[in-house]
């Protein structure tokens, strides 16, 4: 496929909350950082342009954390696009620390969600963050107070939309007794089925479903993987992206890298169409004859 015609549009749009739609291939924005998900880039000016080079694909919706850095992915974001494009939409998180490379403690705190969202704001050079996810729920908080908290700085206007990360279908639904949930993202790929029951109950709810680590899909599978890939003339990991693009109507993968190359590939990803017979065999049912040659 030429350059020129790869698009995020291909992958079709999914609506956050009713008021936001952006393309169901979005970015995420961890692997712009330092080894170890902690300082800048060694690369500074190629992060930049993996961002730049997303807008130009279509890609309209890339995913941070004030955690990747810490900070460092928000401030290239804006570094990178401010003032941002029409229609682009910047989803952060808050609730994780960071006191070194590699590790991550809770903190859900309303003082620390409070902090995080206005360092956020900062970083990000915007009056308001488009949508804001809860990181994780904090074991030493409680759950309720945390997203009683993301309301009240959605009341005031910092906050747009709000979203959940690593929870289950309980914490939805306690969640959007207090607030609208308009997105949630867990560890998901066709390889990685535990949140199955999730995806499905986003679907039913009409909240968008945002894998990470979308792309763990070598694992297993591989043989029909690589099969199905060959007939495609495609890349394995187009392949799995694909997969959860037919998973749901829902799915929005924010596939990560640092490189402008594999970028593009990933957003390739949303022109490939998997048959009902191949998208069935990566999800592991049998089909009859699944090891002869699709056609």
């Amino acid at each position: 496929m030429a350059i020129h015609t790869i698009s995020a549009h291909q992958a079709g749009t999914v609506t956050l909350g009713g008021e936001l739609t952006v393309n169901r291939l979005g970015y995420g924005a961890m692997r712009i950082t330092g080894e170890g998900v902690w300082g800048p880039p060694r690369d500074r000016a190629a992060a930049l342009a993996v961002l730049r080079r997303a807008v130009e694909l279509g890609v309209n919706f890339i995913d941070t954390a004030d955690s990747y850095g810490p900070g460092v992915s928000e401030e290239l974001i804006a570094e990178a696009l401010a003032p941002y494009p029409a229609g682009l939409v910047i989803a952060t998180k808050g609730g994780w620390n960071r006191p070194g490379p590699g590790q991550w403690t809770h903190d859900a705190s309303p003082a620390h969600l409070r902090k995080a969202v206005e360092g956020s704001l900062k970083r990000l050079r915007v009056e308001r963050i488009d949508v804001y996810q809860l990181h994780t729920p904090d074991p030493a908080t409680s759950f309720d107070r945390s997203i009683e908290t993301l309301a009240e700085l959605q009341a005031q206007g910092k906050i747009r939309l709000v979203a959940l990360s690593n929870v289950t279908q309980e914490h939805i639904e306690r969640a959007e007794k207090t607030v609208p949930i308009v997105s949630v993202q867990n560890r998901y790929s066709f390889a990685d089925r535990e949140w199955d029951y999730v995806v499905d109950f986003c679907e039913q709810r009409g909240i968008a479903f945002i894998p990470w680590f979308p792309l763990a899909a070598g694992k297993a599978h591989g043989e029909a993987l690589t099969r199905i890939a060959k007939a495609h003339g495609a890349a394995s990991m187009q392949v799995a992206l694909a997969w959860l693009l037919k998973r749901s109507p829902v799915m929005l993968p924010i596939p990560g890298t640092s490189s402008v190359a594999h970028l593009e590939e990933n957003v390739r990803a949303a022109a490939v169409n998997l048959s009902d017979r191949e998208f069935q065999e990566l999800s592991g049912v049998v089909v009859p004859g699944a090891g002869e040659r699709a056609s």
